[in-house]
Order: structure tokens, then C-alpha cells, then sequence
């Protein structure tokens, strides 16, 4: 498991940019629809996903990218509490758990990607 992004919901992705990148100078390195937008974190090779409207509750978190999110959900269902079983995502799977103290924790593959 490799820590990737920072995953913080928002109510408007408009205003948490003008925060975070206008205001606090993280540089936005990708969008996707008008919903979801990624940023470099200072001295880091990990970014923050800021997603408006999430649907699986919205609990910030780490990512962590997974060889194959069927895998490591295969082997730790028993044990993880898991709320949201793997999905298609754009470039792969994606699921989410949360640790005993309810903290989300989230997983993808890049598995789709060439």
C-alpha cells in the first residue's frame, strides 16, 4: 500500500480551490468534471483530492493505491469493515473501509490504465 492522496470532501469545489489553490498556493493538477479536482502538496508526492458532493458519506482520508483493490478486498473482508465493496473507476477499482475508530480509509488500482 502506497499512500497517494489526501481525500477531502467538500460543499463547493469552486470555494475549497479559491482556498487551497488560490489562497494557500497548492498547485491543481488535475480535474475531472466539475466535481473533483487534484492538487500537489508541497514537498510531497502526495496529492489532495478535493470531491464536492461525495456519495459514500464523505469522511476525509488517505488513498492508497492497492495492486488489485479484488485482492486485498478477497483477503480482508472478514476482518475490515468495508462500505463500499470494489468498484469500476477510471483508471481501475476502488473501495473503502473503515479502521475501528471510524476512520475511512480508501484503496484503487490502477488496473484500466494502459
Amino acid at each position: 500500500m502506497q499512500l497517494t492522496f489526501v481525500y477531502m470532501p467538500v460543499k463547493d469545489l469552486a470555494a475549497a480551490l479559491a482556498v487551497y489553490r488560490d489562497l494557500l498556493g497548492f498547485e491543481q493538477v488535475w480535474q475531472e468534471d466539475e466535481f473533483v479536482a487534484g492538487l500537489d502538496l508541497p514537498d510531497s508526492d502526495v496529492q489532495m483530492m478535493l470531491e464536492q458532493d461525495p456519495t459514500e458519506a464523505g469522511k476525509p482520508g488517505p488513498i492508497f493505491v492497492v495492486d488489485s483493490v479484488d485482492a486485498f478486498f478477497e483477503q480482508h473482508k472478514e476482518r475490515l469493515t468495508f462500505v463500499l465493496e470494489p468498484q469500476d473507476i477510471p483508471p481501475g477499482r476502488y473501495a473503502a473501509f473503515d479502521d475501528p475508530s471510524g476512520n475511512r480509509v480508501r484503496i484503487l488500482d490502477t488496473s484500466k490504465e494502459p
